[in-house]
Parts: structure tokens; sequence; C-alpha cells
């Protein structure tokens, strides 16, 4: 047994790989292991790690099971106390794992440690220091775009971003891992929310800092990401926040696609973004199709809510203020790029 396991769900990711596994090598917290679970790569990843980084556990799977099976997987096979996610399209700062492991050993009762995550291999701004949400389920990184130096403090966030997260092996037990129908994306605002709502912690470390590529698998505005992200997001609402955001919801949403079309009229944003490198009515397409997930999933999604709200820990009052502290305004979700 060792005391952290860092997985790695991989998807064609060879030209990341080589960078992300040579700065866990060089990790000054030693008793870890690594396992990357191959979804059907179709480049030489594996071969890449077994003539280069024959300490790598490999798990190779025949197709593409998404970031939360790939996951899971990794959990299956795994035996550290702690499970450390990372992308593959990241590099780690050399005492990234010793900096997690001390903040969630501070108090037994952290279940997740969020990392400084920069963007780009030289960059000096932020993609994540934690993660905010929107009451209709969105969530967006705390910081993202901001200077390095704008968090340099231990407190409290929401959940961690799972580009490069800690979670403790007892949580996960207790909770359930990643929601395989999620697929890929807003799985970690789930665990998260569902760790927080059985009475777990989760926790900033400034010193754990790991630079991120982005999306160099899912692609950055990709209609992919797009689908699954309007999709999963009313998971997340309908298995993880109170009744009253759900019946707000479509107040939420009406206002946060307002938003988003002052942003695609003014240039602005992650659809004007999306726009510049799609079709005409591409957005609309991914919409409809997202909601057509949405219908089929509700029946699935309120048997899941039954189930993650008898883990329930905290009371309503204390889970509603939880999210208020954490909450982030439409023009900041959808304005921001």
């Amino acid at each position: 047994m060792v005391e952290i396991s860092v997985i790695i769900a991989n998807f064609n990711g060879e030209r990341y790989l080589k960078d992300c596994l040579s700065s866990l090598a060089a990790q000054t917290f030693r008793d870890f292991e690594v396992i990357v679970v191959d979804n059907g790569s179709t480049d030489n990843s594996l071969r890449l790690i077994r003539r280069e980084f024959r300490w790598v556990r490999v798990v190779p799977l025949g197709s593409n099971t998404g970031f939360a099976r790939g996951n899971n997987i990794g959990f299956d096979a795994s035996s550290g106390k702690y499970i450390a996610t990372l992308n593959n399209d990241t590099i780690t700062d050399r005492d990234w794992l010793k900096s997690l492991v001390e903040a969630a050993e501070a108090d037994e009762k952290v279940g997740m440690v969020a990392s400084k995550i920069l963007l780009g291999a030289e960059g000096s701004e932020l993609d994540s220091a934690g993660m905010l949400v929107y009451p209709d389920g969105m969530t967006r990184q705390r910081g993202r775009g901001e200077p390095e130096d704008r968090f340099n403090a231990p407190e409290e966030v929401l959940f961690p971003s799972a580009c490069a997260a800690l979670y403790r092996r007892e949580m996960i037990e207790e909770t359930g891992f990643f929601d395989e129908d999620f697929f890929s994306y807003c799985e970690d605002a789930d665990l998260g929310l569902r760790g927080r709502l059985a009475g777990w912690k989760a926790v900033f470390a400034p010193e754990a800092v790991v630079r991120h590529l982005y999306s160099g698998t899912g692609g950055r505005y990709s209609s992919f990401k797009a689908f699954h992200v309007e999709r999963n997001r009313f998971m997340v609402l309908l298995k993880d926040l109170p009744m009253s955001y759900i019946i707000m919801s479509p107040f939420y949403t009406a206002w946060r696609y307002i938003v988003q079309v002052y942003g695609l009229l003014s240039g602005r944003g992650s659809v004007a973004r999306f726009a510049e490198g799609s079709r005409k009515g591409a957005m609309a397409a991914v919409i409809a199709r997202a909601y057509a997930g949405i219908i089929s999933g509700i029946p699935a999604g309120l048997a899941k809510r039954r189930k993650v709200w008898a883990l329930r820990r905290i009371t309503c009052a204390q889970y509603r203020a939880l999210l208020r502290r954490h909450h982030i305004s439409a023009a900041e979700l959808m304005l921001r790029e």
C-alpha cells in the first residue's frame, strides 16, 4: 500500500505524456504510484510509457470510456490512502504531492484538496484555485485568468478541479467516485458536491502547483465539450443542488443564455470563441442535443438524487450558505474566457 495513487486517464495524449510523467518522476514526495488508464489510444501513448516510464502501471482499455470511467477503473486498481487525479496535459511542480498531502493531513475531515493550476507551460495566469458554482449547476474555475499570486493562502474551497486534485479514499468509499454517466466534464462538480453534502471539507493548497496546457485532449472550444458541459451541468443540478435551486433554475438558465447571446454579439467569452471556429448554428445544435440528453436522463437523475441526499451530514441551511459563499455570476461565468 502506498500513500498516494496518481491516476491519469489518457486518450491519445502522447504529445503530453512525456512531460507529465517526467514531472511526476521528479516529485520530492516519494510514497506514490502512478496508474495510467489508457482509453483506447490510437497514437503511441502506450509505446512511450512502456519504453521510457516502466515504473508506471498501465491499464489499457479497448475503447474511449471517458474521463469518469477511466478514473474509476484506475481507482479500482489503486491502493493509496489518497487518490490524486491528474490530466495528461499537465506538468507538476516538484512539491505538488508533498503539498497536497500536508494539506490533507492537517485535518482528518478534509476529503478533497485543490491544486493551484496555472495556464500554459510558462504562463503566470491562473487556470484554477478551486471551483465556483452557478445556481443552474454550471461551474467555473475560481480565479481563472487572474495573476498567479491572486490566491496564496490555504483556505476553504467548494471543491477542486479534477484536472489536478487529491481525494481521501475514505471519502470516496463513502460517496462513490465519479459518475460514469457524465463521461467527461462536470464529474468533479458532482463528486465535490456529494462530498460536501456528506460533511467532508475541501481546501486549497497554494504550494501544490500544476501547469495545465488546457483541453489538450477534449478541445478548448469543441462541440464535444460544449455538449457535455451543458448536459452534465443539469445532472449536477438534479443530483446535488437544493430543491429551491431546481425550482429557480429555469430563470437562472434563461439569464445565463441572455448573457451568452450578449457575449456572442460582443465577441466576448467562450461562446464567441466557439462560434469563431464553428459553422453557423452549431451552438443551437449542441444545445438541442444536450436537452435531448437532459430529458432522457431525468428518471435516472432523480433516483441518484435520493441516494446522494441520503448521505447528507450537514443541514440544508449550511449547504445553501456554502453554495452562496462560492457562487459565480452569469457574467463572470459566460463573459470571461
